[in-house]
């Protein structure tokens, strides 16, 4: 499985942005796909999460800005961000969890970097 992430840029506090992965290779029926961010000297964490059923989570400070969303056909996934902050900036990474009988298999794709900035 590979993973292609695109869609970062420079971007004013207060604007938007919308970033896309396209997974590549075998999906798993029973899947998770999220974004992770991780700013300079700070841990990875993570940003919103959606499963193969839709089911989503947000990590609370993005809840009301972020809203992830996928494209089973393209096998695609989605992070439309509103209402930048400063405090956004990260390089996002995107990941895909496969679930299968053998346990769980974990991919990652390349960052992609966000800078909010006037």
């Amino acid at each position: 499985v590979q993973l292609q992430a695109s869609g970062g840029g420079l971007v004013q506090p207060g604007g938007s942005l919308r970033l896309s992965c396209a997974a590549s290779g075998t999906i798993f029926s029973i899947n998770v796909m999220g974004w992770y961010r991780q700013a300079p000297g700070k841990q990875r964490e993570l940003v919103a999460g959606i499963s193969h059923d839709g089911s989503t989570n947000y990590a609370d400070s993005v809840k009301g800005r972020f809203t992830i969303s996928r494209d089973n056909s393209e096998n695609t996934v989605y992070l439309q961000m509103n209402s930048l902050k400063p405090e956004d900036t990260a390089l996002y990474y995107c990941r895909l969890e496969n679930y299968g009988v053998d346990g769980r298999f974990d991919y990652w794709g390349q960052g992609t970097l966000v800078t909010v900035s006037s």
